[in-house]
């Protein structure tokens, strides 16, 4: 059964008006009551909270529209940035194995409902893994914009210049916000905090902030998708890995994805050329974004000299730009 302490909680903010709190204590005791075994117990709860939420907004957890943006308030503010995406999976060029991935974690998530009737959970915690510029931050915009729900941003230089003593409470207020307000939660740049306790140059406190994460992500329930990305998972100490659902590999594009991400981007315009093998190996090496910028480059310059035809050179000359400035 719930604590004293969570009732005592659930009748305080009713009777102070507190919505929104009353529906964060209400979450913490469903997943106290899953944590306990009692599963119908914890989803009667979550339905009833859905319940109440939907009678207050018609919209919300509906394919009428996205959930509400509740910006963060208070202490929470400072930690979380919080937009609506418009992001939608056929914006990305992908392979078509992490395609089929992506579309999963989608279906899922759409269709938890059903999956929940037979005590089945959707993939909620992904760890993405790969070079700077690989599509990692670009997913959680997508599968915000593809479930319609608000896409909250960790702010790390808030987060970890409280690391003696407050990093972890500050951590608990984001993962209570989970269950508060489902959307998806993004903490890029994942080593920051999630960093091997094995480290020579770590510190106690350092090592109890990663305690406290893994027992966070190992005990959440709320209904929210939690992505955290990383350009260096060797960092990653190796028991944060088991703590998600799924760990998907991001890799620089292959030729056959640059000739459609090209072809994409300049689909207002004629090219100049028909052999692609130039193109294609000019921009190897690079990452999405990198040649994403190589081809606006090129395209503000055809507007510019008001030309209809992006010319083979000047896009290899771009691509051989952001190579030089990459990798010098």
């Amino acid at each position: 059964m719930s604590t004293a302490q969570q009732v005592i909680a659930l009748l305080k903010s009713h009777i102070e008006g507190e919505e929104q709190q009353f529906y964060t204590v209400a979450m913490q005791v469903a997943a106290h009551e899953a944590k306990q075994g009692h599963s119908r117990v914890a989803q009667e709860i979550r339905d009833l909270i859905d319940r109440a939420k939907q009678s207050r907004s018609p919209n919300i957890g509906t394919k009428s529209g996205p959930t509400p943006l509740i910006q963060p308030k208070g202490e929470l503010a400072t930690l979380l940035s919080a937009r609506y995406s418009t992001m939608r999976l056929s914006d990305m060029v992908l392979d078509a194995n992490l395609c089929r991935r992506l579309e999963r974690v989608i279906h899922e998530n759409i269709n938890r409902r059903r999956l929940e009737e037979h005590n089945l959970s959707p993939r909620r915690k992904l760890l993405l893994v790969g070079p700077p510029g690989s599509g990692k931050s670009m997913t959680a915009e997508v599968l915000a914009g593809e479930l319609q729900l608000p896409l909250f941003t960790v702010l790390y230089d808030t987060l970890i210049t409280k690391f003696m003593g407050e990093t972890a409470s500050q951590l608990r207020l984001i993962f209570d916000a989970m269950s508060a307000t489902r959307g998806v939660y993004f903490f890029d740049e994942f080593d920051a905090i999630g960093a091997q306790r094995s480290n020579v140059n770590d510190v106690g406190e350092i090592r109890r902030v990663l305690n406290s994460c893994l027992q966070f992500l190992e005990n959440d329930q709320s209904p929210s998708l939690i992505i955290a990305a990383t350009n260096h998972p060797e960092l990653l100490d190796k028991a944060l890995f088991r703590r998600f659902d799924d760990v998907i590999q991001y890799e620089l594009p292959t030729p056959s994805v640059i000739q459609q991400l090209i072809q994409t981007r300049i689909s207002n315009f004629k090219a100049s050329w028909s052999d692609w093998q130039p193109i294609v190996g000019g921009a190897e090496g690079l990452s999405q974004a990198e040649i994403i910028r190589a081809i606006e480059d090129t395209v503000k310059a055809t507007v510019l000299e008001e030309k209809k035809v992006i010319l083979e050179q000047l896009l290899i000359d771009s691509l051989i730009e952001r190579k030089n400035a990459t990798f010098r």
